[in-house]
């Protein structure tokens, strides 16, 4: 095919290497080209490439054999190209459960603590005398935890008696993360310093992590990422210039790996 005709306008085989430049897609294709050469070597049995195909149609809505060959023409793909169109998704879904399925345990075991889930409860004040008055009232058992944070804290877990979550430990300050995963449930702990705030917390539950389908989904997600990542960094210089990769974000990234 020399021509691709897309919203009225024809388009021929010399023109579109300049439209995919000029219309910064060059960064697009080169992911994919990535991802392709990975999978290129991940098969599908005969069964998959049908039902593939068959989700396929459904999804340009093509009724049969002939307007699914007319779609192919319109586009120049072959047999063969559309079939690794077809199943490209589910290829991509085989090397990552190649590649890295055996390996989740011991990923899950290093990331449990980040992912592991709180309920706590947080009142915040940038007043030191103030968070340690809130803090004896509570011990007093003058008020409750829930009315002095709606009266006194000041972000925005005054609305909800000071509750949140739950939420990811690996999502928390480091420093408030640590804080409360050594604390027993229902205990309130004095005043402590986060950047500009006096913190008073109190853990209402913890929800251990569990590796099911959706965390193993998710894990396989994050390491096919990290490894994307390496890969981009293998790019010629002019090819990183395209993803945005300068100089000054690899002396970056650098230093961070050395800071580790």
């Amino acid at each position: 095919m020399d021509t691709l005709q897309l919203a009225n306008c024809t388009l021929t085989a010399e023109e579109i290497i300049p439209l995919l430049a000029s219309y910064r897609m060059i960064p697009q294709l080169l992911c994919e080209i990535i991802i392709d050469r990975a999978i290129a070597p991940i098969s599908c049995t005969a069964e998959e490439i049908e039902q593939a195909c068959q989700e396929f149609d459904r999804n340009w809505h093509l009724n049969g054999e002939a307007e699914r060959q007319s779609w192919q023409s319109q586009y120049g793909l072959s047999q063969a190209q559309l079939e690794n169109l077809a199943t490209r998704r589910l290829r991509v879904e085989k090397f990552k459960q190649q590649t890295w399925g055996n390996k989740l345990e011991s990923y899950f075991l290093q990331r449990k603590r980040q992912l592991d889930r709180v309920i706590y409860a947080l009142i915040r004040t940038q007043d030191r005398w103030l968070a340690s008055e809130i803090y004896f009232r509570i011990l007093e058992g003058e008020q409750s935890f829930a009315e002095l944070a709606r009266e006194y804290s000041e972000g925005p877990e005054a609305e909800t008696g000071g509750t949140i979550g739950p939420v990811e430990l690996g999502t928390l300050h480091p420093i408030l993360a640590q804080l409360l995963c050594t604390l027993t449930v229902g205990e309130v702990q004095p005043p402590i310093t986060l950047g500009e705030w006096y913190v008073i917390r109190r853990v209402e539950k913890l929800i251990p992590a569990q590796l099911d389908d959706f965390m193993r989904q998710r894990l396989l997600q994050e390491k096919f990422e990290a490894w994307f990542q390496e890969q981009l960094q293998q790019l010629s210089p002019q090819e990183q210039i395209w993803m945005g990769i300068t100089a000054r974000n690899q002396l970056n990234l650098k230093d961070r790996q050395v800071a580790a």
